[in-house]
């Protein structure tokens, strides 16, 4: 089987991480869901508990927060599928680890090598993966321009990655609602 990369675009509870994890289940390949969340609070520690609870047993699980590039070279494998969920936590990750967030806040021009870098890496290295690759990403853009500094940054930096993402994938897929519709 060629290796085939996947990009699955929605918003919040659109239902894009269950359509992933299907697509996975249905690959036939060895499954590792790559986590990129962080539990730093109760809230988001139920719902990586939901996220678990529901994934086959016998799926690999690897988690990283920031360096996801290297992470996946480390795992891609002919043979297995990778499920990265999600591009939208890991980006949030990067922005609040380096200096972009505090830059954003002050006003002042973002110079964050760790963001810069990271995200550079991540669409070097997609291409030249072997074995099945499932990217789940948050759609951001369609509500109104935020009105924080923080928040515009997030909002214009995620849908550049999910561009310059989309690009490289083979197949694009946006849920509205728990329904998928192919964009690419």
């Amino acid at each position: 089987m060629p290796p085939m990369k996947q990009l699955i675009l929605g918003g919040a509870r659109s239902g894009k991480s269950l359509l992933a994890e299907q697509r996975a289940a249905e690959c036939g390949l060895r499954v590792v869901y790559l986590a990129t969340a962080e539990a730093r609070d109760g809230e988001m520690r139920r719902r990586i508990s939901h996220h678990r609870a529901r994934r086959p047993a016998d799926w690999g699980c690897a988690e990283e927060t920031l360096h996801l590039a290297a992470r996946l070279r480390e795992l891609a494998a002919p043979d297995s599928c990778i499920l990265v969920d999600c591009l939208t936590l890991w980006l949030s990750n990067l922005l609040f680890a380096g200096r972009a967030a505090a830059q954003a806040e002050a006003g002042e021009a973002i110079d964050c090598p760790l963001f810069a870098g990271e995200t550079a890496a991540l669409i070097e290295t997609l291409p030249q993966l072997p074995g099945q690759l499932i990217l789940v990403s948050n759609e951001v853009g369609w509500g109104i321009v935020p009105m924080q500094p923080l928040s515009r940054l997030f909002a214009d930096e995620q849908g550049r990655l999910n561009q310059r993402v989309a690009a490289i994938c083979d197949r694009v897929t946006l849920v509205a609602a728990g329904l998928p519709l192919l964009l690419k």
